[in-house]
């Protein structure tokens, strides 16, 4: 079975999906780690995104690893935040990532995969489609208080970064059809987790 979390930063995709997975003893897909990883890369190596995303050798579990290299930390920059809102808009790299994410979920399993295309594209056929959302406000308080930055600032950048999801050409930030809804705003984790993981036998 497969459930899939989609939605903007600071929804509390993350976290949520974490806590799901736990929960229900699936696995947990963490795919906005992948593009960050291509990000990371292309920060450091001067070549074209989608040739490094094609060649990337990503490990995910309970920490992050790019090509044997425990990246957990460098990938949770603001630099690397911003550059991997950037690289995920390129049709190129978001094919490499789908294909990656697709051969992972198909062996088999149980899979809790969160991100921003889950239901749309990569997983269409999950058994259970969720769309995360929050006040913006509350979603840059958060951001912020993770990366340690000025709110007006995260707010700043995450509307530049909302703008560029929804209306990429590949793969644009949308709820999935069929997906259940879920904003998050002044609701704690456990009622957010509880809500989905209630969802799940019924499906």
């Amino acid at each position: 079975m497969v459930v899939a979390i989609d939605g903007p930063a600071g929804a509390g995709k993350s976290t949520v999906a974490k806590a799901v997975a736990a929960a229900l003893g699936f696995t947990y897909l963490d795919t906005g780690a992948m593009y960050r990883c291509v990000a990371l890369a292309r920060l450091r190596e001067d070549a074209p995104a989608e040739v490094l995303a094609s060649r990337l050798r990503i490990s995910l579990g309970e920490r992050i690893e790019l090509d044997g290299e425990d990246v957990s930390d460098a990938i949770r920059t603001p630099e690397v935040s911003e550059r991997a809102s950037q690289v995920a808009s390129e049709p190129a790299v978001r094919r490499a990532m789908v294909e990656q994410q697709r051969g992972l979920m198909s062996g088999g399993g149980d899979w809790v995969a969160e991100g921003r295309d889950i239901g749309t594209v990569v997983m269409p056929d999950a058994e259970l489609k969720v769309f995360l959302t929050a006040d913006p406000t509350e979603r840059a308080a958060r951001r912020a208080a993770e990366l340690g930055l000025d709110v007006a600032t995260v707010l700043a950048e995450q509307t530049i970064r909302d703008e560029r999801d929804r209306t990429r050409a590949d793969s644009p930030l949308q709820p999935a059809p069929g997906a259940i809804e879920i904003d998050t705003t002044g609701l704690p984790l456990e009622q957010v987790v509880a809500r989905i993981v209630g969802l799940v036998p019924a499906r």
